[in-house]
C-alpha cells in the first residue's frame, strides 16, 4: 500500500525518490486532541451572535485563518462580510469559549511518534494556523525535546492560512529542504488541500468526525485512522519511503 502511493506521487511531481529531511505537522487534531474544543467554542460563539455554525461544519473550516471564517458564515447568514471590529469581537468571544473548555490531551501515539522521528535524524516542523503566545511552552510541556522556535510556523509567519499552500512552503523555508524532502502531516481537509498544493507528500489522519473521503478527495497520498495507527507503522512508511 504504501509503495504504490509513494511511486504514484513521485510519477506525478517528476521525482526520483523522496530524501526525507523533516516531517511538518499540523497542531490542532493531530498532535493535540483539540478540534472537539473548537468546534464548540465556534458553534457557541456564531449562535451568540445570531449565526449558525455546527460542530460538523468547523471541522470543515479548520485551518482557515478566524477572519475567513467568520466572513464565510457572515456572508452565507447576513450577506455581508464582516467589519474588522465584528470579526475581533466573534474571535474574542470563541476564544473565550475556547479556554474556558477543559486542556485539550496530546493525541495517543503523537509524543512516540515524534520521539521516533527525532531520533532518526529527521527534523520535526511545526505548521499551525494558531498564534497562541504560549504555544512553545505549551508544546515543550507535552513533547519535551521536540520542537524549536526556528522551526515553527504560526499564524504571524504567513498572510494566507490554509488551503492556501504559504503555510507548509514556509515550513519548507524555515528547514531549508525542498518539496520532495518533506512529508505533511494532516488532519483537516483543508490543511491536506494545503500540503498537496504545496507539492508535498501528505499523510492524512482522520482523528475526527468527517468521512475519509473528505481527505481523500482533497488529495491525500496517504490515510491513517489515528496517530496511534501511524505511530505504529511509521517505520514502514519511512523504510519505504528511504529505499
Amino acid at each position: 500500500m504504501f509503495e504504490k502511493a509513494i511511486k504514484n506521487y513521485l510519477e506525478e511531481k517528476g521525482y526520483n525518490k523522496i530524501n526525507l529531511k523533516a516531517v511538518l505537522f499540523d497542531m490542532d487534531g493531530v498532535l493535540f486532541d483539540s478540534m472537539k474544543n473548537h468546534a464548540k467554542a465556534w458553534n457557541k460563539a456564531m449562535s451568540i451572535y445570531g449565526m449558525n455554525l455546527s460542530e460538523e461544519e468547523a471541522f470543515m473550516h479548520e485551518g482557515r485563518t478566524g477572519a475567513s471564517t467568520i466572513n464565510i458564515v457572515c456572508t452565507r447568514e447576513r450577506g455581508y462580510n464582516a467589519s474588522e471590529e465584528e470579526i475581533k469581537k466573534i474571535y474574542q468571544t470563541k476564544s473565550e469559549i475556547f479556554n474556558s473548555l477543559p486542556k485539550a490531551e496530546p493525541m495517543p501515539g503523537a509524543y512516540t511518534l515524534l520521539r521516533n522521528i527525532k531520533d532518526s535524524g529527521l527534523q520535526p516542523v511545526l505548521v499551525t494556523g494558531s498564534g497562541q503566545l504560549s504555544l512553545l511552552d505549551n508544546l515543550n510541556h507535552h513533547f519535551p525535546g521536540i520542537f524549536q522556535k526556528e522551526f515553527m510556523v504560526t499564524a504571524f509567519d504567513v498572510k494566507y492560512g490554509k488551503p492556501n499552500p504559504e503555510p507548509y512552503l514556509m515550513g519548507l523555508k524555515k528547514a531549508g529542504i525542498e518539496a520532495n524532502e518533506a512529508i505533511v502531516v494532516e488532519n483537516a481537509p483543508l490543511g491536506v488541500k494545503a500540503g498537496v498544493a504545496a507539492g508535498i507528500f501528505t499523510i492524512a489522519v482522520n482523528t475526527g468526525p468527517l468521512p475519509d473521503s473528505a481527505l481523500l478527495d482533497e488529495g491525500a497520498n496517504l490515510l491513517f485512522g489515528s496517530m496511534l495507527e501511524l505511530s505504529e507503522k511509521w517505520d514502514s512508511v519511512k523504510n519505504e519511503m528511504c529505499r
